[in-house]
């Protein structure tokens, strides 16, 4: 089964070290503090040992409702990328999702940064991957949210 492909950017008048420093450490109960339909707002992170800034990292996430995921960084190219992956996933999620490959990308554009996240979701069975589709249209709105809350940190 292929991975279904998850995108939202946006830009900001900020330089690139600026948005890729700011993100990564932006507290991810107050970056992801709404809920968009089925998908529900992070309530908390456990078990994170340090600034979550290396690759190796791992953390997880609680999700308001009482969902889990695990998340490892597999990348940090400070200030152009970090990618994780998620696993473990409990909750709703779970008959739906195997693992997710997530980026955040910064790109200068102009005065700016144009920073792209990306999930890479691969389906639990050929079943759940009809319904990524749908998943999709509510991750978008997710991340629109998500990328409305960082202006407020990146642009102060």
């Amino acid at each position: 089964m292929a991975a279904h492909y998850f995108e939202r950017s946006r830009t900001y008048p900020v330089s690139e070290e600026v948005a890729f420093d700011r993100t990564l450490a932006y507290p991810l109960p107050k970056l992801f503090r709404h809920r968009f339909g089925p998908i529900p707002a992070i309530k908390d992170v456990r078990e994170q040992l340090g600034d979550f800034d290396t690759a190796g990292d791992a953390r997880t996430i609680v999700l308001k409702g009482g969902a889990t995921m695990r998340e490892e960084l597999v990348e940090v190219d400070r200030p152009w990328v970090f990618r994780y992956r998620i696993t473990d996933i409990t909750g709703p999620m779970k008959p739906l999702v195997d693992h997710v490959e997530g980026s955040w990308s910064f790109e200068p554009i102009g005065t700016g940064v144009r920073i792209t996240w990306v999930w890479n979701v691969h389906p639990r069975s050929s079943a759940s991957e009809r319904v990524l589709p749908i998943l999709r249209r509510f991750w978008s709105g997710y991340a629109r949210r998500a990328l409305e809350v960082l202006e407020g940190e990146l642009v102060r």
